[in-house]
């Protein structure tokens, strides 16, 4: 018979056993992160940013539940370098990369976002557009543990091409018969690459509801050409001329981010997840992008607003504010950071971003950061590229090229950059000439691009998932 004592060690022994187990099992788990970094949107191609034309309901319903950045930068446009920089969470500068530089190797010496992740027992997989590196650095090769194939694409007939318009027949040419954004699925069947590449997100998170993942995913929407968009995404829009069927592409990621959310929802994963949803520069006006209410964008007008401020939505419900804007600049190599601050991580000592988080639940107010740069001077790169600038409170200052005159403009007043008042504030053009002049001498020199020889596809073709092997992984057996 046990003695009362006996029962009440008894009963303490056991209730310290199974609040122990109760911790261990309602421990929070680590966030999810889904990154969305879009081909060419322009500031103002989505509902959330003011557009009229173009219907982004599962977009704009990110920004509802979350937060809408109206002074979001990419300070190594255009592609290539944006994308580098985001996963190095740094200015792409600081590696040699002033302009294009495509096939100019990341750094070895520190950790991609992915790796990062990977290393602290996140999935992270990756679907899409690469574009970073040396063509020895897939994304397999810096850190991500799966990445979807790249799925055949569809040849057109003689038939179907003598049935399509010219501007069609002249893109199609150049690809030697296959399209850019149709593919041909598992099943044999064609396939709008978009609605595919939606179809590979619902398949990941599917498989890894149960452990934190990191996914990366980088369409080719919305890049040019559009000319292939089909009818049935352009009549869903309202746009006109040559911007419908860049509209039509924009209703089909706004497809994918529906699927997104779906997913998440369907495993009770959205309040555990941030996505950041964003562009890799800003309009492609050629196409009938928009900078409104800024002027500029990619191919014309490069060294104006609309080429560097692109569309940002921040969306993690329970964690961030809904339906807020912020008003600070700041940059997408701030997305590395705050990736690694809502893992409860270190953020690595050579990132130029910060943690957005404390930014945007009001623990911490201002800007970001204080002043934002840009240098892209390579010298062989296409001159309409170059661009020397500086943004800080609400001025942006900038010129084309060293021999150039600075120009200096407010962009509350005149977000179109008509008035340059250099003139009128001599002092303002000194102070953030010189703030550029000090950061300037922080960077490195210009890389240079490795002459390597053949090797295999960055990311294989097929259909479904390649893995990383241990010796991807930098692990021994």
């Amino acid at each position: 018979m046990r003695t009362p004592l006996i029962r009440t060690l008894l009963a303490a022994l056991f209730g310290a056993l199974a609040l122990g187990t109760s911790t261990a099992e309602t421990a929070a788990p680590k966030p999810n992160i889904v990154l969305i970094y879009i081909d060419d949107l322009g500031y103002g191609d989505l509902g959330a940013y003011g557009c009229t034309d173009i219907p982004t309901p599962n977009i704009d319903r990110l920004a509802s539940e979350g937060v809408r950045f109206t002074a979001s930068y990419i300070t190594n446009p255009p592609c290539c370098p944006s994308r580098c920089s985001l996963m190095m969470g740094q200015y792409a500068q600081r590696f040699g990369k002033y302009g294009m530089s495509r096939g100019l190797p990341i750094p070895e010496d520190r950790p991609t976002l992915a790796k990062l992740l990977r290393e602290c027992g996140y999935v992270t997989g990756q679907i899409g557009k690469w574009d970073i590196g040396s063509k020895r650095q897939g994304p397999l090769k810096v850190g991500f543990t799966e990445v979807a194939k790249i799925p055949p694409k569809k040849r057109y007939s003689e038939d179907e091409l003598a049935g399509a318009s010219k501007e069609l027949r002249k893109h199609i040419s150049k690809k030697n018969g296959r399209s850019k954004y149709f593919c041909v699925n598992e099943t044999g069947d064609t396939a709008w690459l978009t609605d595919y590449d939606g179809d590979s997100m619902v398949n990941f998170i599917d498989r890894h509801k149960a452990k934190p993942f990191f996914l990366y995913w980088s369409p080719e929407a919305i890049h040019s050409f559009n000319t292939e968009v089909p009818k049935r995404l352009s009549d869903r829009t309202r746009a006109q001329g040559k911007r419908r069927q860049l509209a039509g592409a924009i209703v089909s990621v706004d497809d994918q981010v529906g699927k997104l959310l779906e997913v998440l929802e369907k495993h009770q994963l959205r309040e555990n997840t941030l996505v950041i949803f964003s562009s890799d520069n800003g309009a492609n006006t050629g196409e009938g992008g928009s900078s409104t209410p800024y002027t500029g964008g990619k191919g014309q007008g490069t060294q104006k607003e609309g080429w560097v401020r692109v569309p940002t939505i921040f969306s993690m419900p329970g964690t961030l504010p809904q339906g807020k804007p912020y008003e600070g600049l700041m940059a997408n190599f701030d997305f590395y950071s705050t990736a690694a601050g809502l893992a409860g991580l270190t953020i690595p000592q050579h990132c130029d971003g910060v943690n957005l988080i404390p930014y945007l639940t009001g623990e911490q107010t201002g800007d970001a950061h204080e002043y934002l740069f840009w240098l892209n001077n390579q010298p062989d790169d296409a001159v309409r590229r170059h661009l020397i600038a500086v943004r800080w409170q609400d001025w942006r200052l900038y010129k084309k090229y060293d021999k150039d005159r600075w120009q200096l403009f407010d962009l509350e007043s005149d977000p179109g950059e008509e008035a340059d008042v250099a003139a009128k504030h001599p002092d303002i053009v000194r102070r953030l000439a010189k703030a550029h002049a000090e950061w300037a001498g922080t960077l490195a020199p210009l890389g240079e691009i490795p002459k390597l020889g053949p090797s295999e596809p960055i990311i294989p073709s097929g259909h479904g998932w390649a893995l990383a092997t241990v010796k991807d992984k930098g692990t021994k057996k």
